[in-house]
């Protein structure tokens, strides 16, 4: 079983097993991201154009995900996420996950400049509880779940581009280690107003 599409572990129980993979992870870091004005840019573009492009970009991503160990859980478009503390437990995954993102905001800025393109990307991130397994039959897919994942979607969708927007969560775990400016609450569906910071870079 190919391991660019479940993480090696989960492969190998797949192969010893064939009953249902769910595990609850008490001590994760999720991140969200999403190219800005990527969309837009690929309106006027052909197909080949587009996917060169957004292949320099994720593959650049994919790349920071074997530096820093995360995991790559799925990609929608221009989209991206990752998770610390999946499938394999670390007690670090928080710094681990703002390292990750930092690189990201980093590589962004290089790749945009060298392709003289206006494009920044926008991170959000939430460390919690989660919630992992496999769905699927015919295409097996390893997802995430819970309110964890769900705040640090909204972190990303509410944040602003070329910043990184954390929830209270990774907020709590990284408050003595690395600076942040209190942005004040959001509203998030479902869960109301919910305090954001922005990383100080």
């Amino acid at each position: 079983m190919p391991l660019n599409i479940l993480p090696k572990p989960i492969a190998d129980r797949l192969k010893v097993s064939q009953e249902n993979i769910a595990d609850a992870f008490p001590h994760t870091s999720i991140l969200f991201a999403d190219i800005v004005g990527f969309t837009q840019l690929s309106t006027n573009m052909s197909p080949d154009e587009v996917v060169a492009l957004l292949n320099r970009y994720l593959s650049a991503y994919d790349d920071l995900t074997e530096k820093h160990k995360v995991e790559i859980i799925k990609t929608i478009g221009d989209a991206y996420m990752v998770a610390a503390g999946i499938p394999s437990q670390c007690s670090d995954h928080a710094d681990t996950i703002v390292n990750m993102a930092i690189d990201m905001l980093e590589v962004t800025n290089r790749i945009s400049r060298g392709l003289n393109q206006d494009l920044m990307i926008r991170i959000g991130i939430n460390s919690g509880r989660s919630t992992a397994g496999i769905i699927g039959k015919k295409k097996f897919i390893y997802d995430l779940w819970g309110d964890t994942v769900n705040i640090a979607s909204r972190m990303e969708s509410h944040g602003e581009s070329g910043k990184i927007q954390v929830a209270e969560g990774t907020y709590q775990l990284l408050k003595d280690k690395y600076a942040f400016e209190f942005r004040g609450e959001i509203e998030v569906k479902g869960k109301g107003e919910l305090k954001a910071n922005f990383l100080k870079l």
